[in-house]
């Protein structure tokens, strides 16, 4: 991993989620009426979720899940009324901050911890699963393998996340994005096609006992992603 790539990177990310987007994302991941193009990417985020927890065991009862990048908490609340003790962590507190409020008063037998923070602290412990749903978007493919690496260390058994598609449309996307202002712009995606990750994954020692499981793209309007899975042998 080149650090200090990685680190400038997480900077713009906390900082747009946590002060220039907070609220776009507080109401985009609500119930909240929202326009034609969010309404979209709404859609998406929740097939994208669905698809996620569909990889995980149906029961998660005795299971310890790291949430990577949780934003307000959706998916780890779904995990934790599936019985797992989710960690959940944000660069955001503002989004953890909202997460919070929006826990439910009981999960039955789950847990979910809320905090902030950087997803590849080891103090956070070791995991069966870990999922990061558009958490590594933003980052470049050894970077993104280089962090997934620092993850699997501490997981048992399977990391499931997702990666922008490299597609013409979402270079089309990426290049029109460059038209608005920098200040309105999120940070901008990294394309990544899956057979660059498997190349990169190939050539780490450290990932030798994994390999590469399902994949699935989701597109919906505005929003195009792929998830990807990965399970140790």
């Amino acid at each position: 991993m080149n650090t200090a790539t990685y680190q400038h990177r997480r900077g713009e990310i906390e900082h747009y989620f946590d002060r220039t987007a907070a609220q776009t994302w507080a109401r985009l991941t609500s119930d909240a009426p929202v326009g034609r193009i969010r309404a979209t990417v709404r859609a998406g985020r929740d097939r994208m979720r669905a698809t996620l927890l569909s990889w995980l065991p149906e029961d998660l009862n005795g299971r310890r899940i790291l949430d990577a990048g949780c934003g307000t908490g959706a998916l780890a609340i779904e995990a934790a009324r599936r019985g797992a003790e989710v960690v959940a962590i944000d660069l955001s507190p503002t989004l953890v901050a909202l997460a919070q409020e929006r826990l439910p008063e009981t999960l039955g037998t789950g847990s979910v911890r809320f905090c902030s923070g950087d997803m590849l602290d080891p103090a956070l412990g070791s995991f069966d699963h870990v999922v990061a749903m558009d958490s590594l978007i933003h980052y470049r493919a050894h970077d993104v393998v280089a962090a997934l690496s620092r993850l699997a260390e501490r997981t048992r058994h399977s990391i499931v996340f997702t990666a922008a598609p490299r597609t013409p449309a979402t270079m089309m996307m990426l290049s029109m994005g460059k038209l608005f202002p920098r200040s309105d712009r999120s940070p901008a995606i990294e394309p990544i096609a899956p057979a660059a990750l498997r190349r990169l994954m190939a050539a780490d020692a450290s990932l030798a006992a994994w390999h590469t499981g399902r994949y699935e793209n989701i597109a919906a309007g505005f929003y195009k992603s792929q998830a990807m899975e990965w399970i140790k042998a």
